[in-house]
């Protein structure tokens, strides 16, 4: 054996997901999540060992460096347990079965999961982080148990899987309801008193920032002339992009800050964040007219072309929190943080200016020499104190953030996660459409018709349905309903975004595959895995609106939209119902069905279906796109068309812009003016 042939190669060698591929080295006998590992355990009797992680995370290194790595607790878990590591990116659905049983355990949840099953898959034991020691005994603790008195984790197992049934039984609504305003008013009162009016966002650390969150948010107080909120909203996305948490030098943002104040990231940045935000600062800068959130989303398409691209037109998933320090040695925040020294040797001159306006100092400095760059005050007012034109400053902050940048370049760059899922790209999808309507770069709409044809080419299956990842040429893993919810959300923007009915096609194709494998008939809501699938513990509903919104909230929204675009009128009574079994679940957090309230919004203000037909469309299209007009969906021509909202619509060298309430439109008129006014009310 050669000095750089790794001592240890266990199966995970053959996956192609990088979180598997960084244990292939383990001196544990890691098996992948497979027919082959699940029977191996049934056949000899041995406890199940699984462990959940991700590429980009952090403690999941440090957990793998302390334990998986140490030959003295490889040969426990080897001799006692079948080992199986599961990315969650890759397995959601194994990931939220296990998540909920964690959670119903310890009352917590996080990422390294490690869960102990029965050899036919029924959690027994679980928890997230473990120092060595720890694991140890809590491994020879259960191991001993099984051993002796196997009974008892059987009744355990058997207590808790009924418990875990029992979360995800959900019934569908009493009585039919209407959705009315004053439903909304005390949620939002409540959620009012949990909001960080200093720092923005929510009260507390970590911060999350909850794209979600302040989609919803942005619409409520723009549709009901909050001020105050709106005030609110515009602070929090200022602080989230003056933070840490959001890249100066070479754009993106990290998954959430460890402090109050924006300030310092956890560093991993992932697609799923970057897309949503990218919409949510478009959306942003349609309201305020702000330059500054233009430049963010500028910031952050660049760094994910830059970064997060496959050359067949996928995105990537995520880069790690960690990288090589000047040490030599994995430290998470590597990359991105600055030393005092590091800035004055590059900046000379202009370090101290530099320094007022990224705070080299007490409110910047993070741990040891460590500097993370935050700003506390817009350019105009840095501009103000620095005693020169904004013009002037902002055209020497450039040339800063190029010297970093090119700093950057010589340092060791984070791990890449480089596997392709489908609900994420669809996301990006979304992103850039919302990005183009916004700021009329072509580039931006050329890269998402890419991708949806990179998705058509490679994530459809011969019968239509989803593929959940791809890599290097290889897609696998049936789709989740989360692939199906966000495909058909990004294939609905672009079709609003190009008038291409091509896109609608794709929508209605989805959502017959999404009605006939994933239907719930109790709850009248959609399961998280097809039926196709090998069945696990328990079937998961997706319902909460987190970080990323519920698989079941978006294919609500879908329903609605599809059917105002269609006619289906089915579809949006689909979605009603959906609402009504999740609307008593509501009040106690309503943060958490963010996504949910945004469709509830549809049936309690106006919503308007605005068609345009004529040979110009394009002309009247740009004004409403560019507008920030939540409370509508927007169809057009050039030609008589088939689709329900522009049928019979289309007269030859006219151009008509029609407004509709419930199907019902107004006259044409023919002007942008006239069009706005009759969407006026909100």
């Amino acid at each position: 054996m050669t000095n750089d042939q790794p001592k240890y190669t266990n199966e995970l060698i053959h996956e192609s997901s990088p979180y598997l591929l960084q244990h292939a080295h383990n001196p544990v006998n890691w098996k992948a999540w497979n027919e082959e590992s699940l029977q191996l355990a049934e056949k000899e009797n041995r406890l199940l060992l699984i462990s959940v992680g991700y590429s980009a995370c952090h403690w999941c290194h440090v957990m793998e460096h302390e334990s998986f790595e140490d030959k003295e607790v490889a040969e426990i878990m080897n001799s006692n347990y079948v080992c199986i590591k599961v990315d969650r990116e890759e397995r959601p659905d194994i990931d939220q079965v296990y998540m909920n049983a964690v959670q119903v355990m310890t009352g917590m949840g996080g990422w390294p999961m490690n869960v102990v099953a029965l050899p036919d898959g029924r959690p027994v034991w679980g928890g997230t982080y473990f120092r060595k020691k720890q694991w140890i005994e809590a491994l020879k603790q259960i191991s001993h148990l099984y051993q002796t008195k196997p009974e008892q984790l059987e009744e355990y197992a058997t207590r808790l899987e009924s418990g875990l049934k029992q979360i995800q039984i959900i019934e569908p609504a009493s009585q039919k309801q209407d959705f009315h305003r004053d439903f909304l008013t005390p949620l939002l009162d409540k959620w009012k008193r949990s909001l960080d009016l200093k720092n923005g966002g929510g009260k507390g650390a970590p911060k999350f920032m909850m794209p979600s969150n302040y989609e919803f948010l942005l619409r409520y107080s723009y549709q009901n002339s909050d001020d105050d909120l709106m005030d609110h909203c515009i602070h929090t996305l200022n602080r989230i992009s003056w933070g840490g948490v959001f890249d100066p030098v070479e754009g993106g943002f990290s998954r959430y800050s460890v402090d109050e104040r924006w300030h310092v990231p956890h560093f991993e940045k992932m697609l799923y964040d970057n897309a949503q935000l990218v919409q949510l600062y478009s959306k942003a800068f349609k309201i305020t007219k702000d330059e500054w959130f233009r430049e963010v989303v500028e910031r952050t398409l660049y760094f994910i072309d830059a970064e997060m691209t496959d050359p067949s037109g996928a995105f990537y998933s995520a880069l790690d929190a960690d990288s090589e320090s000047k040490a030599g040695e994995k430290k998470e925040g590597a990359y991105y943080v600055w030393t005092k020294e590091e800035l004055e040797n590059l900046l000379k001159a202009d370090f101290e200016m530099f320094s007022d306006v990224f705070n080299i100092n007490k409110t910047g400095k993070w741990e040891a020499d460590n500097y993370v760059l935050i700003r506390t005050a817009t350019f105009k007012e840095l501009a103000e104190k620095l005693d020169m034109p904004e013009a002037e400053l902002n055209r020497k902050r450039q040339s800063w953030l190029k010297i970093l940048g090119e700093a950057r370049k010589q340092r060791p760059k984070p791990s890449l996660d480089d596997k392709s899922l489908t609900s994420w790209n669809a996301l990006m999808i979304s992103g850039y459409a919302e990005a183009y309507k916004t700021f009329r770069k072509e580039k931006y709409l050329e890269v998402a018709k890419r991708n949806a044809e990179f998705i058509q080419k490679n994530q459809l299956q011969e019968d239509g349905r989803l593929f959940h990842t791809y890599k290097k040429g290889k897609s696998a893993i049936n789709g989740y309903l989360e692939d199906y919810s966000f495909a058909i959300e990004a294939f609905l923007n672009l079709y609003e975004t190009t008038f291409e009915t091509k896109y609608l096609a794709v929508c209605e194709n989805l959502i017959e595959i999404v009605f006939e494998d994933f239907p719930d008939a109790q709850s009248g809501l959609f399961f998280f895995t097809s039926k196709k699938d090998r069945q696990l513990v328990t079937r998961t509903l997706e319902i909460s609106d987190n970080v990323i919104p519920s698989s079941n909230s978006v294919m609500a929204r879908n329903l609605f939209k599809l059917g105002k675009l269609t006619g289906r009128t089915d579809h949006i009574r689909k979605a009603k119902e959906m609402l009504q079994t999740i609307k008593d679940r509501i009040p106690e957090h309503p943060q958490y069905y963010s996504n949910w309230l945004d469709l509830m919004m549809n049936f309690t203000h106006p919503f308007h279906e605005i068609a345009i037909t004529g040979e110009d469309y394009y002309k009247f299209t740009e004004y409403f796109q560019t507008e920030f007009l939540p409370n509508t969906v927007l169809a057009a021509t050039n030609k008589p068309s088939a689709l329900a909202l522009l049928k019979d619509r289309f007269v030859e060298g006219k151009h008509l812009i029609y407004v509709c309430r419930e199907g019902s439109c107004q006259l044409p008129v023919s002007s942008k003016t006239e069009a706005r006014q009759l969407i006026s009310e909100v």
